[in-house]
């Protein structure tokens, strides 16, 4: 081989790109990051109050965020508009159903939280065909809609009267799951063409919503007397692993498979949290749970079909 053959190809090997983990293991990993942090929601709110657990997970997740700019050298938005729209993304994506959901968990079994996060695509359906003009309805998306709603119902047991299920729990997971769609759409209208990198605003929106949880929580909580280590441990990993690590992970994935088959990891996130919120929390578990969930997740699949 020639010397000047040698140095292509080095020069090849320089610039080929770096191999990276298999993208099923990365979705694997991902479903079971998101899928356990309703555990560790209800973990961590044992011993620190809700606020104090949302703002401990975007401590945390922003720590991620920030260490991953700095390696790419990314630096956040300059733009006081980007910043105005960012404010409100980081409420209704972050600040809000964190926190909705460390409340609910007080009352509701994580099993019964992660079966109402999977009702997202549900709400997104919805408010879709009034927000969005060019996603229009379908006969399988509608009827997707009408399964799922029906599956939260026997999920919740609604032919007993909703008897043992905590109306203001359930409530505040399905009003956490309805404020991530809404924040969806709004970025969606006011960011979608921003020159930013998703790293930078994502950084950005996570800083923003510690900063509103630092504001909120000292108003609404006290500095705790004692801080228990296993709900600490908690609380980092829901920061470190459910926000920060995960949301880099979904970032690599719709990059590589698309936004379609990386949303598809919305499906596991239920089956994954009720099996660790009843193998490990010892969480009780009627028939009701496991089928209601099945038709929520079939109806949520069907609001996904678009025309070819």
């Amino acid at each position: 081989m020639t010397t000047a053959t040698t140095t292509r190809t080095a020069d090849r090997a320089a610039v080929r790109p770096r191999r990276t983990l298999d993208w099923r293991l990365r979705f694997a990993a991902l479903s079971l990051i998101w899928g356990f942090s309703f555990l560790l929601i209800k973990v961590g709110t044992e011993g620190y109050a809700p606020f104090q657990v949302t703002l401990g997970r975007l401590v945390f997740g922003t720590a991620v965020l920030a260490a991953a700019m700095i390696v790419q050298r990314e630096r956040l938005p300059r733009a006081a508009r980007t910043w105005g729209h960012l404010t409100v993304a980081a409420f209704l994506l972050n600040a809000l159903p964190f926190s909705l959901f460390a409340y609910a968990e007080l009352t509701i079994p994580s099993t019964l939280a992660g079966i109402c996060n999977a009702t997202s695509p549900l709400w997104g359906m919805a408010l879709s065909l009034v927000a969005l003009s060019e996603d229009r309805p379908t006969r399988i998306r509608v009827a997707g809609l009408g399964l799922g709603f029906l599956g939260v119902l026997t999920v919740l047991g609604a032919w007993q009267g909703f008897t043992g299920v905590d109306a203001t729990g359930t409530a505040l997971a399905l009003l956490a799951s309805l404020s991530y769609p809404i924040g969806w759409i709004y970025v969606r209208r006011t960011l979608a063409g921003s020159r930013e990198s998703h790293l930078s605003l994502t950084g950005a929106q996570l800083l923003l919503a510690t900063l509103q949880l630092a504001v909120v929580t000292p108003l609404f909580t006290s500095l705790p007397t004692r801080f228990p280590v296993v709900p600490l441990l908690a609380v980092a990993a829901l920061g470190a692993l459910g926000t920060g690590l995960a949301m880099l992970v979904q970032f690599s994935l719709v990059a590589e498979v698309g936004p379609t088959t990386a949303q598809m990891v919305t499906y596991f996130i239920p089956v994954i949290a009720t099996a660790a919120g009843v193998a490990i929390l010892g969480e009780s578990l009627t028939w009701s749970t496991p089928v209601g969930a099945a038709i929520v997740l079939a109806g949520a699949a069907l609001t996904q079909v678009r025309r070819a």
